[in-house]
């Protein structure tokens, strides 16, 4: 039975992060703001449905799914652009790849002991993102 993603989690360690906003063709002044904020994730789960929150002082970004379910997804906020994602199970990985004007796009998200991961990756650059569970839960 794959893990449960649900609850608050805040960021602790984000490398490659500019590299991840250089390939998403994201300029300069937008990724020297976005490497200064503090993301928190909020991660909810309805039935099959997931929702999953990014929350930042300056942005915030929602994505909404279904295992297994193709979407449209509008990435405004981020690179701003359409593409179709796709969300399946890994083992105990979430796994996205998205379809659309940048090539090998996509993320994975995975509990590891205590911890949150995430993999941000677009056309060979990856970022990796970890968070821990807020402990005011």
């Amino acid at each position: 039975m794959p893990a449960n993603f649900c609850g608050t989690w805040d960021l602790i360690s984000n490398v490659n992060f500019e590299g991840f906003m250089v390939a998403l063709g994201i300029g300069r002044p937008l990724r020297k703001i976005a490497l200064k904020l503090k993301q928190r994730k909020v991660i909810e789960q309805q039935g099959d449905q997931y929702v999953i929150k990014t929350i930042s002082t300056i942005k915030n970004y929602t994505i909404s799914f279904r295992v297994g379910q193709e979407n449209e997804e509008f990435t405004k906020g981020l690179d701003n652009r359409h593409v179709k994602s796709l969300v399946t199970w890994d083992g105990n990985k979430l796994v996205c790849e998205q379809t659309g004007e940048k090539k090998n796009r996509g993320w994975a998200h995975w509990i590891e002991e205590d911890k949150l991961h995430l993999e941000l990756y677009c056309e060979g650059e990856v970022c990796k993102q970890v968070f821990k569970k807020n402990v005011n839960e």
